[in-house]
């Protein structure tokens, strides 16, 4: 079953790889320096939604295309348009681990956007929103969503059509994108 408005969002514990920053002197890390710098901590969703209003996205995979070429950067890049209308933070929580989510970010050079790792996709399955893309070879994975929350509750859902198991999709996005999100916050 699906959230929806008015519910609270699952109550889960992330697990996440909290990054030691160390670049080298050419500025970039080599993996094996980002395996073993950082420590592993946990974070509930109380310490991400709780006293705050959110924009969270979920995505099925993170260096997939789109992704990474539009939805992630697209909101990044428009943080400060979003903290104008009362958001406090942006959330991308997609069912990949810590280091992979780590990875992007950086790959990426996220500055506004803070990584949740679903990695068993525990927060995606009691969102309702674990799907089947073995035809990928990417096995459960999340639908694309997103959601504004405020103080924890669910205030408006955004999904892309077409929710299925099966893979009888084109990967739609629209609804989720972040000019979408803003012109529903502009209204």
């Amino acid at each position: 079953m699906m959230l929806s408005e008015t519910k609270k969002v699952p109550t889960v514990l992330f697990k996440i790889r909290k990054e030691v920053s160390g670049k080298s002197q050419e500025g970039t890390r080599t993996p094996p320096e980002i395996c073993k710098a950082g420590t592993w901590i946990d974070q509930s969703t109380d310490d991400f939604f709780l006293q705050k209003k959110v924009i969270v996205f979920s995505l099925p995979g993170a260096f997939t295309p789109t992704c990474s070429s539009q939805q992630l950067p697209g909101f990044d890049e428009k943080f400060n348009e979003f903290n104008k209308y009362g958001i406090d933070a942006i959330y991308c929580i997609s069912v990949n681990d810590s280091f992979v989510m780590n990875a992007w970010a950086e790959y990426q050079n996220i500055k506004n956007v803070k990584m949740i790792p679903d990695g068993s996709g525990t927060f995606t399955k009691e969102m309702g929103m674990l799907i089947n893309k073995e035809h990928l070879g990417f096995g459960h994975r999340s639908w694309r969503y997103a959601m504004i929350v405020n103080n924890g509750i669910i205030e408006k859902m955004f999904i892309e059509p077409g929710k299925n198991n099966t893979g009888e999709d084109e990967d739609p996005y629209g609804e989720t994108s972040p000019e979408n999100i803003l012109k529903f916050l502009k209204n």
